[in-house]
């Protein structure tokens, strides 16, 4: 019998030279989770044990709880063999059933601890020899090397370096791969060191603090209990990535506040700046006034992507002279620090003034000619073949919307011209430097060359929605040139077979789906998708193939998939779905009216007579016409449903046609007991042809009816 030892906290760190602080945060959870699992699993901990992650730029870390010296020993039941393999007739053990005790360390003497009874896995339910044992727990050095490992190992590392460890376990030249050198490795289980062992060092207590300002070399932890705290008094180091990120989105906060101002919300460099810094200190630093002339946009992003500050806003969103610096050093008189940072800054800003400056220099117009020389694809062609294919689904969408009064003529003209000169500003400097403004510095320059505000918001806005969640352009001319240019993306690349595979997308093609549907749908567009598809393809010429169902297909998946996220059962999106709507604008609609529907006291039995019909018609050869002869209507069952359609059907068709789909599902349900009576009382394939024919005709007009809005048949249960 195992003995019940005293449970103690556990810490593990590795320290490491400086890690990629894009990926410091996984790492860090991947660790600790990765680790803490394994232990619990090897029963070391519990479920009830608490984990604390620790990671920054030169640790990974974690603390568990109420760890155990040693696992519970385990009582395990395992199973032989057959009982009538495992024994003669006369009650003899077999060489077979001695030598698989034998294999588990037994002899003849456990014969009479072997347990018979039924083994429920088998298929004739025959009896099985058990063997029960008493298996020791694990040791926690042996434990927490098997963690240790598997914690390592599961790390999702960006990439791998290769490099010689100074000492340790792997002497001479053996190397060690690791997403950078590691120097120390502790393991405390309260205060004792775990013997364990990873990238060829031997645990210890001894971990270093911060380069320049830790108290004392090494520091030498004393228990697992007091790592955060003797490491941030001895060590100088937060040790913790969540504690560090809330002091310092606390220092920022309160530097700001001080100012006046608020602090761009970003929380991304939050996260990159917290896994630079092992003790943060936010200092005020400023620029020039002057630089202020360049789109703020600009300025936010070289500072951001360049040089990891925080810009600060005023209370209407404009940015300031004034930015923020997360320092790693707490020096008495901090100026020095400030003015290096200032200096580091301008020659940045000084650049972005300079591209600005001389972009400005050239109208958009001159530029279209250049992205000839710019390849988009190498079966697509270059930014001006896209250009030119984009303009013309532009010119067919918007003729569609001036056809249907959503756009004027006015606004039409402007469509094209905005699709004419969206891409110029790929050739900019500025965007040349920075990427990510596209759009945002072609709608500068736009304004800049006096052209109109429709047309220089739609060439930044035609880029959106960006990201899930992301803005919808704000104009009709942004949406008709954002849609024109997604629909040209999806349509090229489908044609050429780059379809999507797994969680591989290198062309967003499901980003540029959903802003489809999300334009469609949110903007209550009066078009239909398969006629989109249509009007794009022409553009192409006979460079692709046409995409068919295909594509048509993925819209609709990610349109389920949205759909699923806003709460709408599968039932509800299959039943609408099903029937491919070509306007997905009315699809909210339909979702409601189905939804109202569905609750109704008709609605199951309905639901199952729509299916049962549906398969009725499925096994007639040909198109069966909804048509219905009242001669033949011989069975009064009959004659009632053909009358309650006579008297239903124009009614659920009038609400149709007005877009009222909640009424005219509503009008179907009084059709519940004439359907019902009519599948009690005739039989629908009679052997009399014409009141066979007469009767799936009656069919098919029911089914052409209840099945406008949605499929109700995918309601049954």
């Amino acid at each position: 019998m195992s003995v019940m030892h005293p449970t103690r906290n556990l810490l593990v760190e590795l320290l490491v030279e400086e890690l990629p602080p894009k990926a410091l945060k996984k790492l860090g959870e991947s660790f600790a989770h990765t680790l803490a699992q394994s232990l619990k699993a090897q029963g070391l901990a519990t479920d009830h044990s608490a984990v604390t992650p620790f990671a920054s730029p030169r640790r990974l870390g974690v603390q568990v709880s109420a760890v155990l010296p040693a696992a519970p020993d385990k009582a395990v039941s395992q199973k032989l063999m057959p009982a009538s393999v495992g024994f003669t007739a006369d009650g003899l053990p077999t060489p077979a059933l001695l030598k698989k005790l034998a294999s588990l360390g037994a002899d003849a003497s456990a014969l009479p601890r072997l347990e018979r009874r039924m083994d429920p896995a088998s298929k004739n339910a025959a009896d099985a020899l058990f063997f029960e044992s008493l298996v020791a727990g694990a040791t926690l050095a042996k434990g927490l090397q098997k963690a240790l490992d598997e914690a390592i190992a599961r790390l999702p590392i960006p990439k791998l370096m290769s490099y010689q460890p100074e000492t340790g376990a792997l002497p001479g030249w053996s190397s060690v791969q690791f997403v950078r050198p590691v120097h120390g490795l502790v393991a405390l289980h309260g205060a004792e060191v775990v013997p364990v062992s990873a990238l060829g060092l031997e645990s210890g207590r001894e971990t270093q603090g911060h380069r320049f300002e830790a108290a004392m070399e090494p520091v030498v932890l004393q228990h697992a209990d007091h790592y955060a705290q003797q490491l941030l008094e001895q060590g100088a180091v937060i040790a913790s990535f969540a504690s560090r990120h809330g002091d310092i989105a606390r220092q920022l906060q309160a530097a700001a506040s001080k100012e006046g101002l608020v602090p761009i919300d970003d929380a991304a460099l939050l996260d990159e700046v917290t896994a630079l810094v092992e003790r943060p200190n936010v200092l005020l630093c400023r620029f020039e006034p002057e630089f202020l002339a360049v789109p703020q946009e600009c300025l936010i992003l070289t500072m951001k992507a360049n040089q990891k500050y925080f810009p600060l806003l005023d209370a209407q969103g404009r940015l300031t002279e004034k930015f923020l610096v997360v320092s790693n050093i707490t020096p008495d008189d901090p100026s020095a620090v400030i003015e290096g940072n200032e200096r580091v800054v301008r020659p940045r800003l000084a650049d972005a003034k300079f591209f600005f400056d001389q972009d400005r220099r050239k109208p958009l117009a001159s530029r279209v000619g250049g992205l000839a020389k710019v390849v988009y694809h190498g079966k697509l062609g270059t930014q001006l073949d896209r250009t030119e294919r984009v303009r013309a689904i532009a010119r067919e969408i918007a003729l569609a919307l001036v056809g249907s009064g959503v756009l004027t003529v006015e606004q039409q003209a402007r469509v094209d011209q905005a699709a004419q000169i969206a891409k110029a500003d790929l050739l900019t400097d500025m965007v040349g430097e920075f990427p990510e403004l596209q759009g945002t510095m072609g709608r500068y320059y736009a304004q800049h060359d006096g052209l109109h505000g429709d047309i220089a918001l739609a060439i930044e806005d035609h880029y959106k929605p960006r990201f899930a969640g992301d803005e919808l352009p704000r104009n009709e001319v942004g949406v008709v040139l954002a849609l024109a240019d997604k629909l040209e993306t999806l349509v090229g690349l489908f044609g050429i077979g780059q379809l999507p595979t797994g969680d591989k997308d290198p062309f967003a093609l499901r980003r540029h789906a959903l802003g489809v549907i999300r334009m469609l749908t949110e903007k209550r567009l009066p078009l239909e998708l398969n006629a989109l598809l249509k009007a794009a393809l022409p553009a192409f010429g006979e460079s692709i193939a046409d995409p068919g169902v295909a594509l048509a297909d993925f819209i609709y998946d990610r349109l389920a998939g949205g759909l699923r996220e806003q709460d709408y059962s599968a039932r509800e999106i299959d039943a609408v779905l099903a029937l491919r709507p070509q306007r997905l604008a009315d699809v909210p609609q339909r979702l409601a009216a189905v939804r109202a529907f569905a609750a109704l006291p008709e609605a199951p039995a309905l639901a199952a007579a729509n299916k049962r019909v549906g398969n009725i018609l499925k096994k007639v050869a040909g198109v069966v016409e909804p048509k219905i002869d009242p001669v033949l209507l011989k069975e009064p069952a009959e004659a009632a449903l053909a009358g309650a359609l006579a008297d239903v059907k124009p009614q659920a068709d009038a609400a149709f046609e007005r877009g009222d789909h909640t009424a005219s599902l509503q009008w179907l349900a009084g059709l519940k007991t004439p359907v019902d009576l009519f599948f009690d009382q005739v039989m629908v394939n009679t052997d009399d042809p014409a009141l066979r024919a007469n009767r799936l005709g009656l069919l098919a007009t029911l089914h052409a009816a209840m099945n406008r809005v949605a499929d109700l048949s995918k309601l049954a249960v």
